[in-house]
């Protein structure tokens, strides 16, 4: 007696929990009687007749993703294998089309996945496919909104988050951007040595005129120095040709006298002997008088004694040749 009373507890505790039921957040749960749908229970404590009800299963109402690699190949002959990542979820309005009208999801979405990637890309060349993955991705989006809401699925968002072309396409693609890149690096070194030697010349060319300015100034001012040397020395009772070549031969020995006095010079004045200084004094004495001779006659007009004159003038200036000597 007391056995089968143990038995009819046991046996109505079982009864009455397997009545009471839990459903998580954000999932549904599919109720049937006898086989049948009975109802759909959200999260929270639910109940059911024991025995009669069963709970036939649960639905996720979370959002899911669904990763798909498809290979397909370009309008270019480029083999590419694209990642798309999918993803989607159940509404509870939807939940009884989403237990009952399809029962692999994933391999649904699988299927329109492949079948609109292999219809958009063959449409592409390769770089379009990378710069135009948001569309291919829209195309997907679009396509599987249409065919999954018949079966109680939203599609959330679809990306194209992987385009892998074959390595040896990866490989070439590589080199034409570092040909490319190291064409860009060879124009910019060309403009700037362009830069750069031009620069150099336009301040050679700077160098070189204030270098001329400076010498010009130079001049300037000796030939000033010089005539305010001849007028000292007019003052003096030294006429202009005494004095230019006075001022000559000064210049002459001042200049010698700097050559010698830098011990590192290699320069070497023609003619340097002690004669010289006398014989460029008498050769500018001479000249400067024949100059003169030379205006007054022509003054007068009388050319021939200019030829005379200028001949005369012209042997006390010259060197007697020596003799040539046979061997």
């Amino acid at each position: 007696m007391d056995i089968t009373l143990i038995i009819f507890i046991v046996f109505g505790l079982f009864i009455l929990l397997s009545s009471f039921f839990t459903v998580k957040q954000q999932t549904s749960v599919v109720i049937e009687r006898f086989g049948k749908f009975l109802s759909i229970r959200q999260s929270g404590l639910q109940l059911k007749i024991p025995l009669i009800d069963r709970v036939a299963g649960r639905v996720n109402l979370k959002i899911q993703q669904l990763d798909v690699i498809i290979e397909t190949k370009t309008k270019d002959n480029v083999f590419v294998k694209l990642k798309v990542s999918v993803q989607f979820m159940v509404v509870k309005e939807t939940v009884y089309d989403a237990f009952y009208k399809l029962e692999y999801p994933h391999d649904q979405i699988t299927s329109y996945v492949f079948d609109v990637v292999r219809a958009e890309v063959p449409k592409l060349k390769l770089d379009d496919v990378f710069e135009r993955k948001d569309d291919i991705a829209v195309a997907v989006k679009r396509e599987l909104n249409e065919a999954m809401t018949t079966y109680g699925y939203t599609i959330i968002n679809t990306l194209v988050t992987d385009i892998d072309p074959d390595i040896q396409v990866k490989n070439a693609m590589n080199r034409i951007n570092a040909a490319d890149r190291e064409k860009t690096v060879a124009e910019f070194e060309a403009e700037a040595s362009r830069i750069r030697i031009v620069a150099k010349a336009k301040a050679e060319a700077e160098s070189k005129r204030l270098q001329g300015q400076g010498i010009a100034d130079q001049r300037r001012e000796i030939a000033r120095g010089l005539v305010e040397s001849v007028d000292v020395l007019n003052k003096v009772g030294i006429n202009s040709q005494e004095a230019s070549a006075l001022i000559v031969v000064t210049q002459h020995y001042d200049t010698l006298q700097a050559i010698g006095a830098d011990a590192n010079s290699n320069l070497i004045l023609l003619p340097n002997s002690p004669q010289a200084g006398s014989e460029m004094l008498n050769n500018m004495v001479a000249s400067f008088s024949a100059s003169n001779q030379v205006g007054e006659m022509m003054k007068k007009g009388n050319r021939k004694k200019l030829k005379s004159t200028a001949y005369e003038n012209l042997k006390t200036t010259e060197k007697p040749e020596e003799p040539e000597t046979e061997v």
